[in-house]
C-alpha cells in the first residue's frame, strides 16, 4: 500500500499536497483499494467554496458510493478533467494522474489536524 511521505492525510482517506499558494487533494491508495473500480467522480464546481470536514463530491465505484470530504477549507481552483473520461486513473495512479481537485486554502492552520504519512500508516494498519 503506497503512502507517499510528502503528503498529509485525513481519517476519511483523502490526501493533501500543500504547495506555495494552492493544495492538491485526492484519495489514498488504501481508499481506492477498498472502493474497487472507480466508475464516476462527482466534482464540485470550479470557484465553489468548500469547508473543512464537509463533503465536496462523491466517488462511485463498482462496490459502493463514497462521499469525498474536504481536508481543508478553501475555494476550488480546478478539477482533474481527465478523471471525467478516465475515472480509473483514481485506481491506477491515485497520487499523480488520479488527483481530484486543486484548491486555494483559506485556513492553513487546519493542516494541524491532518496526519503525517507515518500516522496514516498506523491508522490504516
Amino acid at each position: 500500500m503506497s503512502v507517499p511521505e510528502h503528503l498529509l492525510y485525513t481519517k476519511e482517506h483523502e490526501w493533501v499536497e500543500l504547495k506555495e499558494d494552492y493544495a492538491i487533494i485526492g484519495i489514498t491508495d488504501y481508499a481506492q483499494s477498498q472502493l474497487g473500480d472507480v466508475i464516476f467522480v462527482e466534482f464540485p464546481e470550479t470557484g465553489a467554496d468548500i469547508g473543512c470536514g464537509t463533503p465536496f463530491g462523491e466517488v462511485e465505484a463498482v462496490k459502493t458510493v463514497s462521499d469525498l470530504f474536504a481536508p481543508l477549507s478553501g475555494k476550488v481552483l480546478s478539477i482533474n478533467e481527465a478523471i471525467e473520461s478516465a475515472p480509473d486513473l483514481v485506481n491506477s495512479d491515485p497520487y499523480n494522474k488520479g488527483w481530484l481537485i486543486k484548491i486555494s486554502p483559506s485556513k492553513y492552520e487546519e493542516k494541524k489536524d491532518l496526519m503525517s504519512a507515518n500516522e496514516y500508516k498506523n491508522f490504516i494498519s
